[in-house]
């Protein structure tokens, strides 16, 4: 979970990453090893995408959740 705007800023760098690797693989793979290859990082780009816009919800004057142990 994202807590504050350097872990916002790290987190949509790595999404940019994630998504540069994935494109360079369409076109330098084949359509087997792409699909066995772009999966996972396109789970995470999802994931780290889910936990922006959960962030970006909150106004910066609230707290963030309280995270369950």
């Amino acid at each position: 979970m994202i807590q504050n705007d350097l872990e916002l800023k790290g987190t949509q760098e790595r999404i940019a990453q994630f998504q540069s690797w994935v494109a360079q693989f369409r076109v330098t793979t084949s359509p087997t090893e792409f699909e066995l290859m772009a999966g996972a990082y396109l789970a995470e780009i999802e994931k780290m995408h889910a936990e922006v816009m959960e962030y970006l919800r909150r106004h910066s004057s609230e707290s963030a959740p309280a995270i369950a142990a």
